[in-house]
């Protein structure tokens, strides 16, 4: 029987690590706060826990995680979101006794999911970085007002919880009036924000480098391109596709051993046309939106973590499959639809993802109910909007 892999969420994160993991007989326990997740109900859950939420309830989280405990001990815990990962990261000593746990130690999680601090790390580094300023005062706005080129990013510096009130991740300003009311809205929910210098260029610009490390050492790497984003240029991915980027290896490389990090990681980069260089966009200390993806091209990064922190198996270097696409199929759809004009994407290309290989971020048909529940919940809201 192996350890069981307790995985913190059941978004479309998490369902790519319930997949990986459920699919080699790991009994997996997902434990979620959101009703709606789509990995509550896929099939590869052996069982489904509702959980406080992560960053309200956080000691009642770990309460219940240690009552657990006797049943689920020696498991891995596997956080799949910002929330869950902050959350687990502050009580992480508390935890360890029973748990492997699969996320940075306190320190470095705020580290990362503070972004201002990230990008601090980077400079020191010298790892490139867009220009950015930490809108900590108004003054700081009104000094940035003369100086500021538009368009320019408003970018939050702890990103989940920006998301959870907000519903988009960030606000790209054409005006010093956009600027300031998208600063004066975050300010009165009590959101802390950057600017940030916007780098021109497609969704094909950005680029992902994926990476477990440990002891300051890379022992595997998969890098991949975005294609498309929801929405476009300020969104999160809908169309990611594997691809050797070897320029963002070094890069990669020196952030995450600056950081000090060890275990998995997603550092994301965009390309600027400009001085010809990858610059830092973020990094998301746990697995990420296209997760499948990876595995799909034969690094499985849940399967290789679950068995380090398990069994002690140090994964090794390995080389995976260009050109498979990942999809999520509804945004793409979605936002192909409202957004194809200023897209001016040819309808070949658009096309292009479905009809080489790929993998969908729900759609599977040996585990079709996360689909399902998507598609009935978007057209149970858009029968309520008519």
């Amino acid at each position: 029987m192996l350890k069981p892999a307790l995985v913190l969420s059941a978004g479309t994160a998490a369902l790519g690590v319930i997949r990986s993991l459920g699919r080699r007989g790991v009994p997996v326990v997902v434990l979620s706060h959101e009703k709606t997740e789509i990995g509550r109900v896929s099939r590869y859950a052996r069982e489904m826990i509702h959980a406080p939420h992560p960053d309200h309830e956080a000691k009642e989280l770990v309460e219940l995680l240690l009552r657990l405990a006797p049943r689920l001990g020696g498991g891995v815990l596997m956080p799949c979101s910002d929330g869950f990962l902050g959350a687990v990261a502050r009580y992480k000593e508390v935890l360890l006794p029973h748990y492997r746990v699969g996320c940075p130690d306190s320190e470095l999680a705020h580290a990362v999911l503070q972004k201002c601090i990230t990008y601090e790390v980077a400079q020191a580094a010298g790892v490139p970085t867009p220009r950015t300023v930490l809108l900590d005062d108004p003054a700081v706005l009104e000094r940035e007002r003369r100086a500021v080129e538009f368009p320019i990013l408003v970018k939050p510096v702890l990103g989940h919880s920006y998301l959870r009130q907000f519903r988009r991740k960030m606000v790209l300003a054409h005006s010093f009036d956009e600027l300031h009311a998208a600063y004066t809205e975050a300010e009165a929910k009590g959101c802390a924000v950057m600017l940030q210098e916007f780098i021109p260029g497609p969704d094909g610009a950005g680029v992902n480098y994926n990476g477990y490390f440990w002891n300051g050492e890379p022992l595997v790497e998969f890098t991949a391109a975005k294609i498309r984003n929801a929405p476009p240029r300020i969104g999160s991915p809908r169309v990611v596709m594997s691809q050797h980027v070897p320029e963002v290896i070094e890069p990669g490389r020196r952030l995450l051993r600056a950081l000090g990090y060890s275990g998995f990681a997603c550092t994301e980069f965009k390309w600027d046309a400009r001085d010809r260089s990858y610059k830092l966009m973020e990094v998301n200390g746990r697995h990420n939106m296209s997760s499948w993806l990876a595995a799909r091209c034969g690094v499985d990064f849940p399967w290789l973590e679950y068995r380090h922190l398990a069994y002690g198996e140090v994964p090794t270097a390995r080389d995976f499959q260009d050109g498979v696409y990942w999809i999520d199929i509804a945004r793409d759809v979605f936002h192909t639809f409202v957004h194809r004009r200023s897209e001016g994407y040819p309808i070949a290309r658009y096309l292009e993802p479905y009809l080489r290989r790929h993998v969908f971020a729900e759609l599977d048909w040996r585990d079709p109910l996360p689909f399902l529940s998507r598609f009935r919940r978007a057209f149970s809201r858009l029968s309520r909007s008519k």
